[in-house]
């Protein structure tokens, strides 16, 4: 008798969210550690920009070859590769000695990391209906926060109890643990032993012919739809980057926190954009239900979010108090994870051409990130912290425009010939 398992499809997911935890425990590590690495490396502000900046210009080239890769390698045997890659360079960063080293290994992380989305959201195309791919890459990239809020109290556990060098030791060794058993568990639908009839009929449900062929690239640019998806990444990333690699080091620079209360307090805001993620996914689907279309649904909720987030951006340039910025820190994350800009390729494109845009979207998103990362440490470095919130207030309102034009009809799949 055949072994089937209900509902494999939302194992499926987990299995890709746990990945994409591990992706950001790695990477947040060491903006967590960044004022630990100051004192005992003697690392600049400026110095640390640069490193971040590293690590985003591989991420940006990697990001658009990786789309590619993945596609042609398909996401099982992409996947694994890219997640045992970037296991092997955590653990080298505890060799890390200067800041230049320190800047060589962001740069090799960041060009093995990128493939954990763009493989991530072709694994949705695969396993999920389009009425439920924004809520099945909610709940992955949920993971981008669950990985970061459990890095805050357990990188600052480790750093205090053991060193700062085990911080990294650790990321690597769960990561290689996720790549043998994602080898053992994922399979595409089709090919899954454990995946019953009825589910398999439901995934397959208005997919669209399926291929393995990848679309070229310059026939994807062509559509304006892949450049609404491009322009959203290129507005909404950098904030994501400000998030990650600068605000425990504006709690530590400008609202008093040491490594202790960071470890305390910032898996808070983490918790938000996981809450974020997910909620980004399920009202769209709850108001598809009470008879919406999916653009008006997501659109709607994206236009609510970057309402939101500007409001809590300049609030925080106008109080000092360190636990009304976490609060509003908490609020801006979860209203920019609803926004769900990753999402956006598998509500327009098919599976074949999914992978290819979001890596290239991503790409572009990583390259304005790379610059931002510059500009907010020589920024930050002779001032503060106020400019920066006052610019990012502006940006999720002009994606949401820039959508509103370029893609006029989410949900609907637009057919590319490979």
């Amino acid at each position: 008798m055949k072994l089937t398992i209900r509902g494999l499809r939302w194992y499926m997911v987990g299995l890709i969210a746990l990945a994409t935890a591990l992706n950001y425990f790695d990477r947040q590590t060491l903006a967590l550690l960044a004022a630990t690495l100051q004192d005992a490396l003697g690392i600049s502000t400026v110095q640390y920009a640069y490193m971040t900046a590293a690590f985003l210009s591989s991420y940006t080239i990697m990001y658009a070859v990786s789309g590619r890769l993945i596609d042609r390698l398909g996401t099982r045997r992409g996947f694994a590769i890219f997640v045992a890659g970037w296991s092997a360079v955590d653990a080298l960063h505890a060799l890390a000695r200067t800041a230049l080293q320190f800047g060589f290994l962001r740069f090799l992380l960041g060009a093995v990391e990128p493939a954990n989305f763009p493989a991530g959201v072709k694994a949705v195309s695969e396993w999920f209906p389009m009425r439920q791919r924004a809520l099945a890459v909610g709940i992955f990239n949920s993971g981008t926060a669950v990985g970061a809020a459990i890095a805050a109290p357990l990188v600052t556990w480790i750093a205090l109890r053991f060193g700062w060098r085990y911080t990294f030791l650790a990321g690597a060794a769960l990561s290689a643990s996720w790549t043998a058993l994602w080898l053992l568990l994922y399979r595409a639908p089709r090919r899954h032993p454990w995946l019953g009839a009825e589910e398999l009929a439901l995934i397959e449900d208005g997919a669209g012919p399926a291929t393995v062929r990848p679309v070229p690239i310059g026939c994807l640019l062509r559509r304006r739809e892949a450049w609404g998806c491009i322009v959203a990444r290129m507005l909404t990333d950098p904030i994501s980057y400000f998030f990650a690699f600068w605000m425990p080091k504006f709690l530590q620079q400008e609202r008093g926190f040491d490594l202790r209360a960071i470890g305390r307090y910032y898996w808070i805001p983490y918790v938000s954009l996981a809450l974020g993620n997910i909620a980004g996914g399920a009202l769209p689907a709850l108001l598809v239900r009470g008879g919406w279309s999916v653009d008006r649904a997501r659109k709607t909720v994206m236009l609510a979010a970057s309402c939101v987030i500007p409001a809590c951006f300049i609030l925080i340039t106008r109080s000092l108090s360190p636990s009304l910025a976490v609060a509003l820190i908490s609020v801006a994350m979860f209203c920019h994870a609803a926004w769900g800009n990753m999402t956006l390729p598998a509500e327009v494109f098919p599976m074949h051409a999914v992978g290819s845009v979001s890596g290239f979207g991503g790409a572009v998103g990583s390259l304005v990130g790379a610059a931002a990362m510059l500009l907010i440490g020589w920024t930050t470095a002779a001032s503060s912290f106020n400019m920066i919130f006052i610019v990012c207030a502006a940006l999720p309102l002009t994606a949401w425009a820039a959508v509103c034009v370029l893609v006029p009809d989410l949900g609907r799949v637009r057919e590319i010939a490979p």
